[in-house]
């Protein structure tokens, strides 16, 4: 039998991360047909695609004519991009350039998924017609990939967005769930930044907000340029911890707030709070509560199951 593939085409960079992961899935449920490309993790759900080689790029967009690409893939760890710039500009900022011309060429709307920390964090909460001013080399990077975008692709939209946590495959794989083995491992206290003020933002939020603005676009062409969207609960990381911990009935006397600035690694912005009254007003937009997102995030990562009817019932 002839299987009904949706005539809207979305291709998904980084499809094989936290947020291209939950970008794919969304688009998938709501009748796109969604092709995702990833490098190291791709294969066999994802086609293999060296951003860089951009011969490949071009081979991809012009067989696949996306009527949409959400460019995720990026250099994301601060401290990463601080020890490896030349890698790191290579992928935030030359293939962008390179993906915002291809876009063009086949009239895709291109979303360029951004950050807060273009902001300094000095006068929150920020608007998109504020003056960036990026105070470590990953914002710089994430900035100049903003404009090598709009520069090469005057239709583009490019979405800042915070922090981000999620169905995640490793701990790791975010700066939010990294923390749930400091909080579950109660007998020796763990120092958390207390300093500070983070917006946490579940992936499945942003992936719906991708999936709306691209549908609104398709209707109005006018939807394009700089988008703000975050999660609206203020918390440090020690307060994010203290809330895993109260999620899950779990002990926090361990935990211990620092609120000096932290010394080590690239300077952070105190608040880069981001108002996202623009797609609000465009009627676009999801929040999911921290503790109920978190808790489905993390639960599949918790050691000891014996908290199951605490937790549930």
């Amino acid at each position: 039998e002839d299987v009904d593939i949706p005539s809207r085409r979305v291709l998904i960079t980084g499809a094989t991360g936290l947020l291209g992961r939950a970008v794919f899935k969304e688009f998938n449920e709501n009748n796109w047909n969604a092709v995702g490309c990833g490098y190291r993790r791709a294969q066999p759900r994802f086609e293999q695609i060296n951003l860089l080689d951009s011969i490949a790029v071009h081979g991809i967009i012009q067989e696949f004519q996306p009527h949409v690409i959400v460019h995720c893939a990026a250099e994301r760890r601060p401290d990463v991009v601080e020890s490896q710039p030349d890698a790191a500009s290579q992928l935030n900022v030359a293939a962008s350039a390179n993906l915002a011309k291809e876009a063009a060429g086949v009239g895709a709307f291109l979303i360029y998924i951004s950050t807060d920390y273009v902001f300094d964090g000095t006068n929150p909460p920020y608007k998109e017609t504020d003056v960036p001013n990026p105070l470590n080399l990953y914002g710089k990077t994430k900035l100049e990939g903003e404009k090598a975008v709009l520069e090469n692709n005057e239709g583009a939209a490019v979405l800042r967005i915070p922090v981000l946590y999620g169905e995640v495959e490793r701990l790791e794989e975010s700066a939010v769930t990294v923390m749930f083995d400091k909080v579950q491992f109660s007998n020796k206290s763990a120092n958390m930044d207390h300093w500070q003020q983070r917006f946490p933002t579940n992936v499945k939020d942003v992936a719906t907000v991708c999936r709306q603005l691209a549908e609104k676009r398709m209707l109005d062409p006018s939807v394009k340029g700089t988008f703000h969207w975050s999660g609206n609960e203020q918390m440090t990381k020690y307060e994010m911890a203290c809330a895993i911990a109260d999620a899950f009935n779990l002990p926090s006397s361990h935990l211990r707030p620092i609120t000096d600035s932290p010394v080590v690694g690239a300077l952070r912005p105190r608040n880069a709070q981001l108002d996202c009254s623009k797609l609000e007003m465009l009627g676009i937009g999801q929040r999911t509560p921290f503790r109920a997102g978190i808790k489905e995030s993390l639960w599949p990562f918790l050691v000891d199951k014996r908290w199951r009817q605490t937790v549930f019932h």
